[in-house]
């Protein structure tokens, strides 16, 4: 499934816009910060969950590893504690050459 952008920049998103941007059900939100250490969202005086966008970005390199790549959670979950920066820094590679591609593709099409 594809990650939708949210060009809005807010400091707080619910639990819904999160699910929104990746296509999911809530409660694989909840999972996944259940079971990785860097989601860390704010709660209100109701509780309810207020992502920032590092837990965007979170999600955004949990999903690369989980989804992407077929990673299983655990193993996902070790290649972040093991070398997260490296893991970082190659999704943000990943991230760039597919935006590349995407230009390169639109002038294709326009010649």
């Amino acid at each position: 499934m594809q990650k939708k952008n949210n060009k809005s920049e807010k400091l707080f998103y619910s639990i819904g816009e999160v699910a929104s941007m990746f296509d999911v059900n809530t409660s694989l939100i909840r999972y996944w910060e259940t079971e990785f250490d860097i989601i860390k969202p704010k709660k209100n005086k109701k509780g309810n969950r207020l992502f920032t966008a590092k837990d965007i970005e979170n999600f955004h390199l949990i999903w690369h590893l989980v989804k992407e790549r077929g990673m299983t959670l655990n193993g996902a979950k070790k290649k972040l504690k093991d070398n997260r920066n490296e893991t970082e820094n190659n999704f943000e590679l990943i991230k760039k050459l597919e935006e590349i591609k995407s230009v390169l593709n639109e002038i294709k099409n326009e010649l």
